[in-house]
């Protein structure tokens, strides 16, 4: 029978443990670099978050909503939320982006008024964003 050794001696395949190390050595490196780059993207997008809760709505009249929400920026930053009405289809009928200033506030509320072109349904809190 035919061992591996005398296999590789034949068709010149030989083991090279220096090889072999350098992929191992390759392979880790890259494997590091991967984790620090998933971890400063992390961070880095943590760092500009600003967190919102919806509380309410309220439907003004047929042309009018109200969207009462609590919102958790980063301190001393200045950020921007988008708010939108929605008819019972799911529609966008009221759409406003509002802008707030910088506060050492760490939560803030708001109740912010919507102009819809229909009848809308519900009032919520699209995105916050810092600016």
């Amino acid at each position: 029978m035919t061992t591996r050794e005398q296999l590789d001696e034949r068709y010149g395949r030989a083991s090279h443990p220096a090889r072999r190390r350098a992929r191992w050595i390759i392979l880790t490196v890259a494997a590091a670099a991967a984790v620090v780059a998933l971890s400063w993207l992390t961070v880095s997008n943590s760092d500009d978050d600003v967190g919102y809760d919806e509380t309410g709505f309220e439907l003004v009249d047929a042309r009018t909503v109200t969207v009462s929400f609590q919102v958790t920026p980063p301190s001393n930053t200045a950020f921007a939320c988008a708010i939108k009405a929605l008819d019972e289809d799911f529609g966008v009928v009221g759409w406003r982006v509002v802008e707030y200033p910088a506060s050492e506030s760490v939560t803030r509320a708001f109740l912010e008024t919507i102009p819809t072109v229909a009848q809308a349904t519900t009032g919520t809190v699209h995105s916050c964003w810092a600016r």
